[in-house]
């Protein structure tokens, strides 16, 4: 009787959950945080900038309506594209085969102020992925494209900090970027001004106002 009785919670918590997700509705200019399992760089980046609650994040990107569809506009290895939702929410999934997404909704702001920084977002279509991580560049990263995109007053809302490529537990260089950087002939930029997806969600700008699923080490409050 004692197993039955679980089981029939469980099914009811499932079922709780389900109804939730398909009440909410994502609208034009929420930002999708990702854990995208795109190993040791993006492993390496969420381990020196935890999310909110602990989840590991390593990858962003903008609500955007395109032809009557929900869309995502993102900076990544092709540059700053726009993405199929069904594509974007697909990449990563936790072990309940759910989308490691996170999504975050700035406080306060009207649909006009939205559509404001969804404008902006798309002047960068086209643009290359920036591999140096180089906010004075002609090229962007997910992070640094959201950075540009949401501007009160004509200045971005969300707060750069310096950056670190160094192991929180060792305190030295990660060996990855060494040989990337070495790669690329160019000074590992530690302690340059930056921002990552992880911090972008600890901000008092934005909310989190739904989770498609658990990114790595989330804990639900």
């Amino acid at each position: 009787m004692l197993r039955i009785l679980l089981i029939i919670g469980a099914i009811s918590i499932f079922i709780a959950c389900e109804r939730a997700e398909n009440r909410f509705e994502l609208k034009p200019g929420d930002i999708l945080f990702q854990d995208l399992d795109c190993g040791p760089f993006c492993e390496s980046i969420e381990t020196v900038t935890p999310g909110i609650n602990g989840a590991e994040l390593s990858h962003c990107g903008i609500v955007i309506m395109e032809n009557k569809q929900l869309k995502v506009i993102e900076a990544g290895g092709k540059g700053v594209v726009i993405t199929d939702m069904d594509s974007f929410l697909t990449r990563a999934r936790d072990g309940r085969f759910k989308p490691k997404v996170l999504v975050g909704r700035v406080k306060g702001w009207s649909e006009n102020k939205l559509q404001q920084a969804i404008s902006i977002s798309k002047t960068y279509l086209g643009k290359p992925y920036d591999h140096l991580f180089d906010l004075e560049n002609d090229s962007l990263y997910c992070s640094e494209l959201v950075y540009y995109s949401y501007l009160e007053n004509d200045k971005p809302i969300f707060e750069t900090q310096p950056m670190t490529f160094k192991d929180p537990k060792t305190h030295e260089l990660f060996p990855l970027w060494v040989d990337y950087y070495k790669e690329m002939n160019q000074p590992i930029p530690e302690g340059e001004l930056g921002l990552n997806p992880g911090g972008i969600t600890l901000s008092d700008k934005i909310e989190i106002v739904h989770v498609y699923g658990y990114p790595e080490n989330y804990m639900p409050e």
